[in-house]
């Protein structure tokens, strides 16, 4: 049906590229107001130069952001999320446009907000580099001065987002917010649709000022020949349909030159309801309540969607009842309106397309709840907004019907399926041919576990559901930006996010070869075997600023007692047959009694520790990847090989801490023949100047 548009002269929206606002030249596309059709804005790109978008990109913003360390990109992620949070009124208002509720608007606005955290979170587990390691070094000479490290460098490029219109903010800062910490710009190509949020989103990060200039450009409208300027230096990510993406991926340009292309693809993702969750369990009414809020949340337009349901064939009867009941609770309209649960899709022709698949699922399917055609809406005019009834259907026969497991129907539209057991429900999730979320509400470990390890290899993500993690579950369809956000098959083979993995998307992995002294120079972390800078002054004595890597301690000896071993036997109430004088160690792995390896990393700690008065050293933070590697016996001699192998800054969370870093030590400890008996790296909190 045609909206009633009184009026279509309204404003283009401005895209920014090459360090301005500009607007396209042509007539462009209208964007209507989900809820009551009138007409917002013209998105427009048409005259846009978009190889000069790229250029500037690379040429500007890429060297900007690649000459920052992590910890200087993580800060400003930071500042950015801060100063986002303080204008996110002003977008949840603009939201509305879109057809979604504030809750709806909560997880676009909100939930990429937090992406910007997350992510600058994560400067902590990297180097103060604008670089890093990747694995663990890797010795390729049996005399120690020949080795290997992998590292990771920003790509020279740009990192190009498409994406989908269901997710205006989520959509742009959880991609942002991964290839920025990398190291690397982006130019975002947001859906027509909503694209006007994305671009006040953009807007305030520009204005900021916190980023570098070239960091973000966005154009909002048709993409047109932006990917015919891609480089093999460049990354691509789309976000949408399956059936697009394919066409984004197969572009001649992205294939010729082996351009990396990160596709998040709709899918036909799946909820289980186990065995014996039935009626009366916590497990049944958690099934219930999450069903409902996949059907109904945005409207259904997410990605992560539950599509398909399956339950238990005894079951089904008292499923769809329940599910009906649950369903009918849903006050849909005009999401101003605070009662509203459920609001519109993003537009008419979204509604429209969205009939169609239903129409193409009814060949095999019935509806048990909702209608096409007609919904009840709470201050809205169903003939001028794009509303639709949260649609239940029922397919009793999932093994012979191929439609409900190939078509998707992106809205509040969900098919309703049993299953004789799980070897049944395995095969029919992974009908899906591959999904980016998965579900399974079951109170049996075994049965979860039968589950997950069944259907991992056809789903991005799995759930499994119960009483015992359901106050804190986030839910079936919520991507966390620690976790990866793809899948495998349909769901577009990709991965997003996932922490540290997702930043590796936007980073070069090269091998380099050589010395220690070398590697330790280019990778800022002291590799075994290179020479230390042995000085005067005590480790112990120096601020965090005056420390290097490679900095070294060699202490004094000590031997080994029985009587020493015998005393931290008694301390520690360690009396392990090992630690014993009088063990009879025939048939053992002792040729008498050895010392506790902790008591040698204790005897260790009082040769390298400087006395008693208060220094830089604040306190001792941890140990990581401590080896016992020889025995030692009462009469050895051993000493330490005390080095400082990384840096890490760390920032003051509250006012009046003391300014500190964290400095990681390799300790070595060694015998009178030279050969290792224990290696570990200690960690301590050490103070700054200032």
């Amino acid at each position: 049906m045609t909206p009633l548009i009184t009026s279509t002269r309204v404003g283009k929206i401005a895209n920014y590229v090459c360090g301005r606002w500009q607007t396209g030249t042509g007539d462009g596309e209208l964007l209507l107001d989900a809820v009551t059709s009138e007409p917002i804005a013209l998105a427009d790109t048409e005259g846009i130069d978009t190889e000069a978008a790229l250029h500037w990109a690379r040429t500007v913003g890429n060297p900007a952001l690649r000459k920052l360390t992590f910890h200087e990109r993580g800060r400003r992620l930071k500042a950015l999320a801060l100063h986002l949070q303080s204008k996110k009124e002003s977008f949840y208002q603009l939201s509305y446009h879109t057809g979604a509720t504030r809750g709806d608007s909560w997880i676009d606005i909100e939930g990429g907000i937090g992406n910007l955290f997350a992510n600058a979170s994560l400067r902590r587990k990297l180097p103060d580099l604008p670089y890093c390691t990747d694995g663990d070094p890797v010795a390729l000479g049996k005399g120690g001065t020949f080795m290997a490290h992998h590292l990771l460098v920003p790509r020279e490029g740009v990192a190009v987002h498409i994406n989908a219109y269901n997710f205006p903010v989520w959509g742009m800062l959880e991609k942002c917010a991964v290839n920025w910490l990398a190291g690397m710009p982006a130019v975002v190509k947001p859906s027509p649709y909503g694209s006007y949020l994305a671009q006040a989103v953009a807007k305030e990060i520009i204005d900021s000022g916190i980023l570098p200039d070239g960091a973000l450009q966005i154009l909002c409208g048709a993409p047109g020949s932006l990917l015919d300027g891609v480089t093999a230096q460049d990354v691509v990510t789309f976000t949408g349909s399956h059936q697009t993406g394919i066409g984004l991926k197969t572009h001649p340009r992205i294939v010729q030159e082996s351009v990396p292309f990160t596709m998040e693809a709709d899918s036909l993702n799946a909820l289980i309801l186990g065995q014996n969750a039935g009626p009366g369990t916590a497990e049944w009414d958690l099934f219930i309540k999450e069903v409902r809020r996949e059907i109904t949340s945005k409207a259904g337009q997410k990605c992560t969607a539950v599509r398909r349901i399956f339950v238990p064939e005894h079951l089904l009867e008292a499923a769809s009842a329940a599910l009906r009941q649950a369903l009918a609770q849903t006050t849909i309209g005009n999401p101003h309106n605070e009662k509203v649960r459920m609001g519109a899709l993003a537009g008419l022709a979204q509604r429209e397309r969205l009939r169609q698949n239903v129409q193409r699922l009814l060949a095999t399917s019935g509806i048990i709840y909702g209608s096409l055609d007609s919904v009840e809406l709470l201050d809205a005019d169903p003939k001028q907004g794009a509303f639709i009834s949260p649609l239940l259907l029922l397919n009793e026969h999932p093994l012979e019907s191929k439609a409900v497991h190939e078509v998707e129907c992106f809205g509040p539209v969900s098919t309703l399926m049993p299953y004789k057991d799980l070897d049944e429900a395995i095969a029919l999730s992974k009908m899906g041919k591959g999904s980016l979320c998965c579900s399974i509400v079951t109170a049996d470990n075994r049965e979860a576990t039968d589950f997950v390890v069944g259907a991992a290899t056809h789903h991005g993500r799995i759930l499994v559901l119960n009483g015992e993690c359901a106050a804190e579950s986030t839910g079936h369809g919520s991507p966390l930006p620690m976790l990866v956000h793809g899948g495998p098959g349909r769901a577009g083979g990709g991965e997003e996010m996932g922490g540290l993995r997702g930043v590796k998307h936007y980073l070069q992995r090269v091998a380099v070869q050589g010395s220690p002294n070398v590697l330790t120079a280019i990778t800022g972390t002291y590799q075994t075997g290179a020479r230390g800078n042995v000085g005067s002054e005590h480790l112990f004595r120096k601020y965090f600023e005056d420390l290097s890597v490679g900095d070294q301690l060699i202490t004094q000896q000590r031997t080994i007692t029985a009587d020493d071993i015998d005393r931290f036997a008694d301390l520690s109430g360690d009396h392990f047959y090992a630690h014993q004088r009088d063990t009879d160690f025939s048939g053992t792995m002792f040729e008498g009694q050895v010392a506790h390896g902790y008591f040698i990393l204790s005897a260790a700690a009082g040769l390298f520790v400087d006395g008693p008065d208060p220094g830089p050293v604040l306190l001792n933070y941890g140990i990581d990847e401590l080896r016992f590697t020889k025995p030692v016996y009462p009469g050895a001699a051993i000493r330490v090989r005390f080095t400082c192998k990384e840096k890490l800054p760390q920032d003051n969370r509250e006012e009046g801490e003391i300014p500190r870093g964290i400095v990681k030590w390799l300790v070595e400890v060694l015998d009178e023949t030279g050969e290792h008996v224990a290696a570990g790296t200690i960690l301590t909190m050490v103070r700054k100047r200032s």
